[in-house]
């Protein structure tokens, strides 16, 4: 899995750093995303996923 953000659409809601938090943080000065893990382990897929459908942005891809 590759995850990849976009930073134009994030509107920093923090759900990704929640969900994900070994995968996705936010930055100290706005709060946008900050992609710590672009090719997460195996056992991140299924958070990194729940992330990625509950931003609601939609600023999170995978492929």
């Amino acid at each position: 899995m590759k995850v990849t953000v976009d930073h134009e659409r994030c509107c920093s809601s923090g759900q990704c750093a929640l969900i994900a938090p070994e995968v996705f943080d936010q930055n100290e000065h706005d709060g946008a995303v900050v992609l710590l893990q672009p090719e997460p382990a195996p056992g991140l897929h299924a958070a990194v996923e729940d992330a990625a459908d509950h931003c609601p942005c939609s600023a999170i891809s995978l492929s």
